[in-house]
């Protein structure tokens, strides 16, 4: 087994999720995990009957094997991952854990692979959030939109993804009374839980229904800076706890009793502003 922290090499972070189907996602943990651990590789992988979601660090090679077994698991060849570089293991062990689901929504048989919106590309975001006719929603949870957004995003003030259905009921019956039926546009950090709002709307009778593909992270990633609609930073869940544009390493901090980030260069008042504990900031 490798140990990240005697490789002087950057480490390679891989923010990575599927949706797919699984029959008996149990069986696929302890071989996943083995070749997590002989690569030296740090993080948590959630695998469910829906597919996979994670995000894992450690050295380049290590990364690839990882992907590479990945992608041999069952509707995985196309898994969607986004990387960054970090001088520091942002994770103190490895974890991959079977779920329920691989982000929590319940809200039944939701099929993102299938029912999710149209599918916009970084280089497109721009034009389409721009539109007046478009409505773009945040839909990450209130303690991450804290730290940065797009401009003229709505802010669903969640404090978890559970909470994201009923908030949508109730605004998409206010655009109804108002008699709107505008675009919507979401995003997430990632994507995945775009996939999934996208399709929760589209059940609920939406059909002009967008999401941007591959989320911030690589939003940040291929977009210059100097074209850039996002203001601030993008919070990740892990040691690194947020991220800027070209996915540099943020100015952020996180405080270990209340969970809110706060800027490295200023004070913090504690008084749990983000409404979670450390423990459960989750997607």
């Amino acid at each position: 087994m490798l140990d990240p922290s005697q490789n002087p090499e950057p480490l390679t972070v891989a923010a990575l999720y599927r949706f797919a189907h699984f029959s008996d996602p149990t069986a696929l943990r302890e071989p996943l995990l083995a070749v997590c651990e002989a690569g030296g590789i740090r993080g948590t992988l959630l695998l469910a009957k829906e597919g996979i979601n994670g995000t894992i660090a450690g050295p380049k090679d290590g990364i690839a094997q990882v992907l590479t077994h990945i992608r041999s698991l069952p509707d995985c060849a196309a898994l969607d991952v986004k990387y960054a570089q970090t001088d520091v293991m942002p994770f103190g062990r490895m974890k991959v854990r079977v779920k329920q689901e691989i982000v929590t929504m319940r809200q039944g048989n939701l099929d993102p692979a299938r029912q999710a919106g149209i599918y916009v590309d970084p280089q497109d975001w721009n034009a389409l959030i721009a539109d007046p006719d478009t409505v773009v929603i945040d839909t990450r949870n209130v303690y991450e939109v804290s730290i940065g957004t797009f401009e003229g995003a709505v802010d669903p003030g969640t404090r978890s993804f559970r909470e994201f259905p009923a908030w949508f009921d109730a605004f998409s019956a206010e655009l109804a009374a108002q008699g709107r039926s505008p675009k919507i546009a979401m995003f997430c950090t990632g994507g995945i839980r775009c996939e999934k709002s996208t399709a929760y709307a589209r059940v609920q009778g939406l059909g002009d229904v967008y999401h941007l593909n591959g989320g911030i992270l690589r939003y940040l990633e291929e977009v210059p800076e100097e074209q850039s609609l996002w203001h601030g930073e993008c919070f990740v869940f892990d040691d690194r706890v947020s991220v800027g544009h070209g996915l540099q390493p943020g100015t952020h901090s996180l405080c270990q009793s209340c969970g809110a980030a706060f800027p490295q260069d200023a004070a913090h008042d504690c008084g749990n502003r983000s409404g979670v504990k450390r423990g459960e900031l989750l997607p």
